[in-house]
């Protein structure tokens, strides 16, 4: 288990911001924390190390540095996307599933989902498009949040993150509370925070700066 944190915004408030949202979910990642900012956003990771665990830090970076990925979860399938690669002149540095879907989204695009098994919550930030493209798995074993409205958009692998983001309006999403009461769960991607959703599992969301 691993946590992801990120957030689009113009204002210079990203430094203490996403270390205190990054540290909302410090219990999903033990072993490491990693921080990436630049004039447009702010990503955080917590890491809990499995594979390649001295070289698969996050964020990370693509070899032109023009992708950034924070990733939560496994891709079962990594070997053999990264032979596929491997065929088609990619070069890897570590032995991480991390490259390989960042390398594999270089290739493919949002059909890299299309390409995927496994469990999976990610977004990659394409500095030079300046466009976040955020997915997650087909049953939603990861999870992934986001928060929207005029000023920001974010995500977090937890909603709790969102409280250390000064932008975040904590409002009661009271439509929800008929359908919960009525049926002890909600049947939609809404969650009891007004603008905080759930991502859909197998949907993927594409943002632009």
């Amino acid at each position: 288990m691993c946590g992801i944190v990120g957030f689009l915004d113009k204002e210079k408030i990203k430094g203490r911001t996403i270390k205190n949202m990054t540290n909302r979910i410090m219990h999903r990642g033990p072993d490491e924390e990693g921080y990436y900012a630049d004039e447009d956003i702010a990503l955080g990771h917590r890491r809990l190390s499995i594979i390649d665990e001295k070289n698969g830090s996050q964020p990370m970076l693509s070899d032109d540095k023009k992708l950034i990925i924070v990733f939560n979860g496994e891709i079962y399938n990594y070997k053999e996307l990264r032979e596929e690669l491997i065929n088609k002149n990619y070069v890897f540095k570590t032995e991480s599933d991390t490259e390989v879907l960042l390398n594999s989204y270089r290739e493919w695009g949002h059909n890299v989902v299309e390409k995927l098994r496994g469990m999976f919550s990610f977004a990659i930030w394409d500095k030079e498009n300046k466009t976040l493209f955020c997915a997650r798995d087909n049953f939603g074993i990861k999870p992934f949040y986001y928060y929207k409205n005029d000023e920001v958009f974010m995500f977090s692998s937890e909603i709790k993150s969102f409280l250390e983001h000064p932008k975040f309006k904590k409002e009661l999403n009271k439509d929800l509370l008929g359908p919960y009461l009525s049926f002890s769960f909600t049947p939609t991607n809404e969650t009891f925070f007004k603008g905080v959703y759930s991502l859909d599992p197998r949907m993927y969301h594409d943002c632009k700066r």
